[in-house]
């Protein structure tokens, strides 16, 4: 298994995290790599959004868990590893909430494709992150 993980810490509450995660047909405004994207079926287990990378191919999530406001899951099946993407909320304080996204990557080619597609997957949580919170924030 291939695991990476980022956090930030915000002022927005969960629940205006929630309100963007949710919003899947404005990811693009605050996620820079996305071109076009399409959720099919309601913000819950089960469905699906195709995403369409900046210059590169759609690729398929299927939302494997969604407990509003805390958490979402994505996956992608891309045959010889799984892609699987947490996006968690917590509450720190009064006055904090700390936003974590943390990627895992399985499958019987994990230790050989994750090293190689994992950091090109998750290089911009950062900044996607950053953008995330100051949306939320505002």
């Amino acid at each position: 298994m291939w695991v990476t993980e980022h956090s930030v810490e915000t002022t927005a509450p969960p629940e205006a995290i929630w309100r963007q995660w949710s919003d899947v047909d404005r990811w693009h405004e605050w996620n820079g790599d996305i071109e076009r994207i399409e959720l099919d079926g309601p913000f819950a287990v089960g469905s699906r959004i195709t995403m369409v990378p900046v210059g590169d191919e759609p690729v398929e999530l299927r939302i494997a868990e969604a407990v509003e406001p805390e958490l979402f899951v994505d996956e992608a099946d891309l045959g010889e590893i799984v892609v699987r993407t947490i996006h968690r909320v917590e509450q720190i304080d009064e006055e904090r909430t700390r936003v974590t996204y943390r990627m895992e990557i399985t499958g019987p080619a994990a230790d050989t494709v994750g090293p190689q597609v994992g950091p090109e997957i998750s290089g911009d949580f950062p900044q996607v992150l950053a953008a995330l919170v100051e949306r939320a924030e505002s």
